[in-house]
């Protein structure tokens, strides 16, 4: 026999409330740049430890498997485990924020870099090594830009998860946006602060994938030819 739950909204609670939006803007603001901010800095420091580390499993293949099983492991911890080991060494704020999401996003970019890498043709290759390329020039003039497609896939998959996992950072009281799902929680179930941290969390992921989508299609210009 099944139990068939229903729900029925409280007229005085509703989901969206364009009088707690305009009465509550300058505190909704502050948490988007909040969130933006730490968005931000989060893939740019996991980007600048992910690529060299991409990069160092491309060149000395037996790298490979220890430097994706060590990100791997750091991404199956759970993310209040790791708030909760971090914070009484870094403390209650950014900082531990940062260090949890930037061990997460290492995966994502990592992985994607190096399969990047991977598929520069051989062929390619062999003809820098021809024209007199060494390994560092080879590395930024041929690789890296052929590997750009794989490193943008994985730049923005980072980015994705990381606006989403910000918002867990409010365990430690820097959670972005997260702050107003939480309060929603804590004020009395109101959907409508629930609501607004939730929409501008999935429009600021989606903003930002297509600033990396936009950035990586004037990067990457050869994709955008067809042959006649």
């Amino acid at each position: 026999m099944s139990l068939h739950l229903s729900y029925r909204a409280a007229p005085g609670n509703p989901w969206f409330s364009w009088q707690y939006v305009r009465d509550n803007s300058d505190t909704i603001l502050a948490a988007l740049r909040d969130h933006t901010w730490l968005t931000a800095r989060a893939v740019l420091i996991a980007a600048v430890v992910a690529l060299p580390l991409a990069v160092a499993a491309y060149w000395f293949r037996s790298l490979a498997g220890p430097v994706l099983a060590v990100t791997g492991v750091l991404y199956t911890i759970p993310s209040l485990a790791l708030f909760a080991f971090l914070g009484p060494y870094l403390g209650i704020g950014a900082l531990t924020v940062l260090s949890v999401v930037v061990l997460y996003a290492l995966l994502v970019i990592v992985r994607n870099a190096l399969a990047g890498l991977n598929q520069v043709p051989p062929e390619v290759r062999e003809a820098a090594e021809g024209m007199g390329y060494g390994r560092w020039a080879r590395l930024f003039r041929i690789e890296l830009p052929l590997a750009l497609p794989g490193i943008l896939t994985g730049l923005r998959l980072a980015t994705v998860s990381t606006v989403a996992l910000v918002t867990v950072g409010v365990v430690v009281g820097r959670g972005g946006l997260g702050q107003l799902i939480f309060a929603g929680f804590q004020n009395n179930f109101y959907k409508a602060e629930i609501m607004t941290g939730t929409v501008l969390c999935v429009l600021l992921a989606l903003v930002l994938d297509l600033v990396l989508a936009g950035v990586g299609r004037l990067l990457t210009p050869w994709l955008r030819r067809r042959p006649a």
